[in-house]
């Protein structure tokens, strides 16, 4: 995978080359159409191909499990790190495993010329051809349709029978109750744990299919318990009382309305949390909080999160991105956490925001944090997601 630059000095290196018919292969990605473009027009294409390589086109086969996974005993070298449990087709208490290493692309060149044989780049001792780039938004302007202003509301989108449409998401309310459904000391979480790859992938256009699969290698209990949860907020929606679609939430309430005697299904939102030492690591998949938020989630909680991105996608997704301090855990899993007037607190910037336990002897409190925000991302959260926040 790669720019145009490495992809034509790879390409120097192969000159004259062959990769060979042995169990050694080379894919190569262009990181994007116009590169692929480009890579025909000056002929590197032609040259790759004909070293034996496979050219494709850009896509998330290699980070979402959907090409390119090696075979038992097999051992990849490849420029992008994804290197993560179950991703190369690994799966020790199966009797099954494969290898990764990470290395730059001129050096897995050189070792493709070297039929397979690891080689670096530096062993090579020609010169490289220098190509420039010539970016041609042709295929842009042919193929993406830009809807801003010409689209016709009137013409209903036609979806095939495993494209489904996203569930309506409501904003923010007033008063929050999120109930544990899971809970991960690991020192990290992946996005491939949150929502694994691989056979998945096939439901990546229907987002309640795809959920189903939601931390499955990780906590196969949480999807159940976030449904079970999500039943409250259904019946908020529906304008019904969330007690009589979740019983087990009437102590919860008994316990709240002793301090908090305003609280009622039209101030009231009901959804599920996880807690995680530091989740998001990995590929940038926004399913992995996606398919949380469908299935009711409306927070996480962490010791930190382990990408900007991961963190992006949950505020997309109009959930909230807790902070709470490491060795401060006040809950377990199963334990409802209520946050009062938690809408105003985003609103108002709140630099810290009080939540309590539910217990049977009363309410426990403990502080969150959700760090620095701009105003679009807590009018994002407000509404209930990035969908939501558009159709202003």
């Amino acid at each position: 995978g790669g720019g145009f630059e490495n992809i034509c000095a790879a390409a120097d290196i192969l000159k004259g080359k062959s990769i060979g018919a042995d169990a050694f292969t080379l894919s190569v990605y262009p990181a994007s159409t116009p590169i692929y473009m480009e890579l025909a027009k000056n002929g590197v294409l032609a040259e790759l191909l004909g070293t034996g390589a496979v050219v494709k086109t850009a896509f998330c086969g290699p980070c979402f499990g959907a090409g390119d996974t090696p075979a038992n005993n097999a051992f990849s070298i490849r420029h992008t790190t994804r290197n993560f449990p179950n991703r190369e087709g690994s799966k020790i208490q199966n009797g099954q495993i494969s290898s990764v290493a990470l290395m730059d692309a001129r050096s897995i060149a050189a070792t493709a010329a070297n039929k397979g044989f690891l080689t670096s780049a530096e062993d090579y001792t020609g010169g490289y051809t220098g190509q420039k780039y010539f970016f041609d938004k042709t295929i842009y302007d042919n193929r993406v349709f830009d809807s801003k202003g010409v689209a016709d509301p009137s013409v209903e989108i036609q979806f095939g029978p495993n494209i489904k449409d996203w569930p309506e998401m409501a904003a923010l309310p007033e008063n929050l109750i999120v109930k544990v459904v899971s809970e991960i000391h690991d020192p990290v979480t992946t996005t491939d744990e949150l929502i694994p790859s691989g056979e998945t992938s096939s439901y990546r256009s229907n987002p309640l299919g795809l959920a189903e699969f939601t931390l499955s290698r990780k906590d196969p209990a949480y999807v159940g318990r976030a449904k079970e949860v999500q039943k409250a907020q259904k019946a908020i929606q529906e304008g019904k009382c969330p007690v009589d679609a979740l019983p087990e939430m009437k102590p919860v309430m008994d316990v709240i309305r002793k301090d908090y005697p305003d609280v009622s299904k039209e101030n009231l939102g009901v959804g599920s949390t996880i807690f995680a030492v530091k989740p998001g690591d990995g590929s940038a998949r926004e399913q992995a909080a996606s398919c949380q938020k469908v299935l009711g989630g409306w927070a996480n909680i962490a010791n930190e999160y382990a990408t900007k991105r991961y963190r992006s996608n949950l505020i997309n997704w109009g959930m909230l991105p807790f902070l709470i301090k490491e060795g401060e855990l006040p809950f377990t899993n199963g334990d409802y956490l209520f946050f009062p007037q938690i809408r105003k607190a985003v609103e108002e910037k709140d630099d810290v925001i009080r939540g309590y336990v539910v217990g049977t002897e009363g309410l426990k409190e403990f502080d969150v944090a959700l760090g620095e925000l701009t105003d679009d991302e807590r009018e994002i959260i407000l509404k209930g997601c990035l969908i939501n926040y558009n159709r202003k």
